[in-house]
């Protein structure tokens, strides 16, 4: 039986790996076997970190709604009670963009969590 070296097919495979790999260091762009442990675990990390940046952007709004709302007198989660009570469904995104780059509708809001708090 002849023996079968791959060919086509066996290239076009490495290749896309390699491609993959440009710009990585040294031998990582390199090596075909080098090269195919980098990209596995450079596409876990962009799967893991995907994950984690909605968590790091969630947080971020957070800590911006509670900057802007400990200087209208409240803490975050009296805030949000007093926006969910006012029955206002707005997500943290908005609300930290708003606090961000409006502060007078956020006192606004602030103002009708508060009315909320004390009624």
């Amino acid at each position: 039986m002849p023996r079968a070296k791959g060919g086509f097919k066996t290239r076009r495979r490495r290749n896309k790996i390699l491609e993959k790999a440009k710009g990585y260091y040294s031998a990582k762009s390199r090596l075909y076997r080098v090269a195919t442990e980098a990209v596995d675990k450079a596409l876990q990390y962009a799967y893991r970190d995907r994950k984690a940046k909605k968590r790091e952007f969630r947080s971020l709004w957070i800590v911006r709604i509670n900057a802007a709302a400990r200087a209208a007198g409240l803490t975050y989660s009296q805030f949000m009670r007093g926006l969910k009570k006012s029955q206002i469904a707005l997500n943290r995104k908005a609300i930290a963009d708003m606090a961000y780059n409006d502060p007078r509708a956020f006192g606004e809001l602030a103002e009708t969590a508060k009315k909320q708090l004390a009624s």
